[in-house]
């Protein structure tokens, strides 16, 4: 596949993520969508630490190999830092859910926008 192709396909994983994360109203739902645009970023990290390579690299041929291995994890080192990020905000945000599900019997985002009872 071809870099293109493959920043296509997240570039309308993460349109699908935030035409659901803007429209829906159920709170799970939008937690879903937040993890799509999330997972898009991680593929586009990913197929950029594979695809470019920087201008910088030593001439040295013994240097290069080193740099080069190093460039290529910085895509995935960033990828599991997002996945990381994304595993805690699901879990507050589930917390949050079921705290907002618990006082107002619903998880509407609609519904969660008064603090009150």
């Amino acid at each position: 596949m071809s870099l293109e192709s493959i920043l296509a396909v997240a570039a309308i994983i993460f349109a699908i993520g935030l035409y659901g994360a803007l429209t829906k109203r159920s709170a799970i739902t939008v937690l879903m969508c937040l993890e799509l645009m999330f997972n898009a970023v991680n593929i586009t990290a990913v197929a950029l630490s594979r695809y470019v390579t920087p201008a910088g690299l030593s001439d040295d041929p013994s240097q290069a190999a080193d740099q080069v291995v190093q460039f290529l994890l910085t895509g995935q080192v960033f990828a599991i830092f997002i996945i990381t990020v994304a595993a805690a905000e699901v879990a507050l945000g589930l917390a949050i859910v079921i705290a907002i599900y618990r006082t107002r019997q619903s998880i509407f985002v609609t519904d969660a926008n008064q603090m009150s009872k």
